[in-house]
Formats: C-alpha cells, structure tokens, sequence
C-alpha cells in the first residue's frame, strides 16, 4: 500500500490549499485464479481481488471542474464537468471521466467539482485489471461524498457500463465485479450471467500466489477473441439438434457434453467447445478442493486449466508456455496457468513461501533464455474490494 503522508504531499504540490477535507479510497487489482473463457460461455469465473491496486485521493472543488493527475505519469488536467466527452490524447483520464458521464447519465449531481489523484500500483497492459480498479474506486469515491448509495454490485455494472460504451472497449463484467466486490482471503465464485455469486475461502496457509508478467505485447487478443466466440457459438448451434433450447456452451453438463459432442461437426470447434466445458467444471471442481482445504488438488487443476487453454482453446503462445513451463519444475509449486485472454500477459501459480524466491530465480533465467524476454513478478495477497481508507 502507498505512503499516504508521501501521496497527500504530492496531492498539495499539485492543487495547492490545506490538507483540509482529503479524502482516501482504494480498489484493487484483480487475478483470475481458475475459469478462463467462461464467462461469455455463460459459465463460472473464480477471480480474487488483489492486496494492490489503485489509491485515490479526493477532494471538493469550489468550483464546478473536474481536476486529474496521477503519480504515474507527468500529466494534470482540469476540465469542465459539463460536457464530459471522450477525448483520446486524455488517454487514462477517460476511465474517470466515463464514471463521471455515467453518474450524470443516470440523474446524479454533485454541487461542486472535485480535485482527484490517483497513484497506481498495478503494471499496465499486465491483464489484472488497471482499467477497471480505477473506474471502481471513482464510482465509489464520488458517490459516497455526494450522499448516494454505494452498493457495490450496482457499482461494477455502471464501471462495466463506462468501460463497454464511453470507452468503447467490449469487457465482460468480470473484472470491474471483483474489483468492487472482493473480500480479504477468499476468492468470488461469480456466475456471470446472473451475477449471482459466492465469497470462497482461499486459505492458501504457507503457499503464495506469485503471478509472471511476460512483457509479451498482446497484439493478437481482439481477432482471436472474437474467432473463439464465433467458433463457440457455431458448437451451441449444432448442440442444438439435441437441446433446442440451450443458447450457451454453460448451459451443458460435462457428462451431457460427452454424450452429444459427436453433434459438432468441426474438430476444431469440438475443441473448443469441450474446453469450456470442462473448465467450467474444473471451477466447480476447484470450490470443493478449497472448501476441503486441499491445495495440491487445486493445484492440480489449475495446471489443468492451462493444458486445456493452450491444447484445446489455443490461446496459450509460446511466452505463456515457456513461463508456466519454467514454473512447473520448480520445487514447492503447487500448479501454474496462464490468467487472462492470453497470448501474453500474465501467469498465476501457487508457490511454498520458502521456494518464492528461487522461483523468480529460476522462471526469470528460463523464460529470457526461452524467449529472449524479461519477466516481472509479483508476490501476491488476496485482499478486499473497493473500500474508504481515509
């Protein structure tokens, strides 16, 4: 966590006036430990909110403008916050903006403008959700200083909201969901349909979630995406002939699946479809390992999640499976996988806290010399959601 004495100096250097009337919020980052590609299949994901994240520091304006700066990067705007509208060279300013435009979307008002800095902690482009930390802890943080609710189930779908149409980029609810709804040691069985969802214990005792960024840029994730999509929509059309009614690959068991693949004409989309089902079933899975307190077999199926995603689903590439690869032969490693669409990004594996160490040894020389790249890693917690520190 930040030096808040360090943040609210530089948030003085940078609006000036007293210390008087700041504010402090933070919402995490986010991993997905199990449950890759399910979502949009209408199946379970199993993500947990991390111990880092995004910090806010929040304060009201005389005026009715918007200000924005971050410890990140050397940039300091102020705007008017009628009209918001999306603006490309504000590059990460238009997450806080899309929050502000949704909330006066939906009627909400403020009588005064707000100054706000935001300090970082998760790795850009990384895949653990930088985006949809800051769009959470903006949602909370403004409407709990304008007197409104702050359910945090209603907060992901407007975070979601801003994300899918003044940012235009198509996230499914996963991300901004965790981020807003975490819980310190226990992991979100979330149904992503219905949003119905269950806080898991994640006791991993004397393991560590240690996650691998590869510093691979993840050029292919759109086109390849939108292929597995349309490849698991033809694999439900040809389903179909035995459940007329089913309109997701989620909507199958796995036993039923077996009876009626040979249903699916294409190899290729009898590949991807078995995937998905089978790891909505290893998330199924996974809740009874955990709730039994039984690591090794949880991870067991992680590394079973990964096989699946690199033989069946095809979105591993080689800088994935050179680093869960490098991961697997270390000693005290319960299971490694790939987290996140996939070619590239990051992987997520459960080390013994005294091998830690000889893991980011051993999997950093492996994966440059595999790859000719430098990875980073991060020993990780699993902590709460979005929540008010100050």
């Amino acid at each position: 966590m930040a030096d808040l004495q360090q943040l609210k100096q530089r948030f003085l250097e940078i609006y000036g006036g007293s210390g008087e009337g700041i504010h402090v919020y933070h919402a995490p980052g986010r991993v997905n430990l199990i449950g890759e590609h399910t979502d949009y299949n209408g199946g379970y994901v199993f993500p947990a909110a991390l111990t880092f994240g995004t910090t806010l520091l929040i304060r009201a304006r005389e005026d009715s403008k918007l200000g924005l700066a971050t410890t990140n990067f050397d940039t300091h705007k102020v705007l008017d916050m009628n009209p918001i509208v999306y603006d490309e060279a504000d590059d990460w300013m238009n997450y806080p903006k899309g929050i502000v435009h949704e909330l006066q979307q939906e009627g909400k008002t403020f009588e005064h403008g707000f100054d706000l800095l935001y300090h970082g902690e998760i790795p850009n482009g990384a895949g653990l959700s930088s985006s949809a930390s800051i769009e959470v802890v903006t949602a909370y943080a403004l409407l709990s200083l304008g007197g409104y609710e702050t359910d945090t189930v209603k907060i992901a779908l407007l975070s979601q909201k801003s994300e899918n149409e003044f940012n235009g980029v198509k996230c499914g609810i996963m991300d901004q969901f965790a981020v807003a709804n975490g819980k310190k040691d226990h992991a979100i069985l979330l149904m992503c349909d219905t949003l119905d969802y269950e806080h898991v214990p994640f006791k991993s005792g004397e393991y560590k979630l240690v996650i691998g960024n590869t510093n691979k840029r993840r050029g292919l994730v759109d086109s390849k995406y939108n292929e597995r999509r349309s490849q698991c929509e033809q694999a439900v059309k040809d389903l179909q002939k035995k459940f007329p009614n089913m309109t997701l690959l989620g909507q199958i068991s796995l036993s039923e699946y077996n009876e009626n693949e040979h249903l699916i004409e294409d190899e290729t989309v009898r590949k991807r479809a078995r995937h998905v089902v089978e790891e909505i079933d290893r998330v199924l899975r996974s809740i009874e390992v955990l709730k039994a307190n039984d690591l090794p077999a949880f991870g067991a199926l992680m590394n079973g999640s990964h096989d699946s995603l690199r033989d069946l689903y095809e979105v591993t590439g080689h800088e994935l499976d050179s680093m869960v690869a490098a991961a697997r032969e270390v000693k005290g490693v319960l299971g490694s996988r790939m987290t996140g669409a996939g070619f590239g990004g990051c992987t997520v594996s459960l080390v013994h806290q005294d091998s830690v160490e000889q893991f980011k040894d051993e999997v950093g020389r492996k994966y440059t010399e595999a790859t000719g790249l430098t990875a980073d890693f991060y020993v990780c917690s699993i902590g709460n959601g979005v929540e008010k520190l100050a």
